[in-house]
């Protein structure tokens, strides 16, 4: 295996499939069995999943109905509720789970403490962290590289519906070309929507590789973490 520990971020809209909103089962129940055939392996998993399929802060403030950090907040509790469901889905497949949460709430999941989590990948169990960073002005893809970085993970794998990262968006634009490579500081230049800013930049400064990938292909996870060419790899670069 190329990569001894991972970060996995999923998008809370992933999980909604074909749906407006919430979450479909049979796509929770695929994204549990692409997760196993990594963890089967050896590998240790960490992931960190969106909310946006139950609620997205800044909707509500742009309806001006809440402000920005009360929606933000909102978010993080939509967040743990996608990671309960995931949390469910793998131990349904015999996995053993823990679910760390950035704002205590004892009675479902355990606080983070770094120590424990990695104390938890190390003895095999796949770690969903929930609720973001615990701050509000900060996206889940933002925590992803924060907690990418704190439990000192090979990699982070963005799992998308797209096969990588593009000149522009290839659902927009038919002439957008993919990279198969690209660079920390090319990503900066172009204006890239590859994550935003604050997550490329951790992972920039601490040197951990992003890979974007297609998580709705059937063994993309586990050809990644073999260290097949899946998706588009950014890194620092030559």
């Amino acid at each position: 295996m190329k990569y001894r520990r991972v970060l996995l971020k999923l998008s809370g809209e992933a999980l909604m499939g074909q749906q407006s909103y919430g979450i479909d089962p049979e796509v929770l129940e695929r994204y549990a069995q692409e997760i196993q055939s990594v963890t089967s392996q050896g590998v240790q998993m960490a992931i960190v999943i969106g909310g946006g399929n139950i609620y997205r802060g800044v909707q509500g403030v742009a309806n001006g109905m809440i402000d920005r950090a009360q929606g933000d907040y909102m978010g993080m509790l939509a967040t743990v509720i996608n990671a309960m469901a995931l949390q469910g889905a793998l131990e349904n497949l015999g996995l053993y789970t823990r679910l760390l949460s950035a704002i205590k709430m004892e009675q479902i999941c355990e606080p983070f403490i770094r120590r424990r989590a990695i104390r938890h990948l190390e003895k095999g169990r796949v770690v969903i962290f929930g609720a973001g960073t615990g701050n509000p002005y900060f996206t889940t893809d933002t925590a992803a590289s924060l907690r990418a970085v704190e439990i000192e993970a090979d990699v982070v794998l963005k799992g998308t519906r797209v096969d990588g990262v593009y000149t522009a968006d290839p659902e927009k634009d038919l002439n957008a070309i993919k990279f198969d490579t690209i660079s920390f500081g090319e990503v900066y230049e172009r204006g890239l929507s590859v994550m935003d800013m604050t997550a490329i930049t951790l992972c920039r400064e601490n040197d951990i590789p992003i890979v974007v990938f297609n998580m709705n292909t059937e063994g993309n996870l586990l050809k990644l973490v073999r260290g097949e060419e899946v998706g588009t790899l950014v890194n620092q670069g030559a």
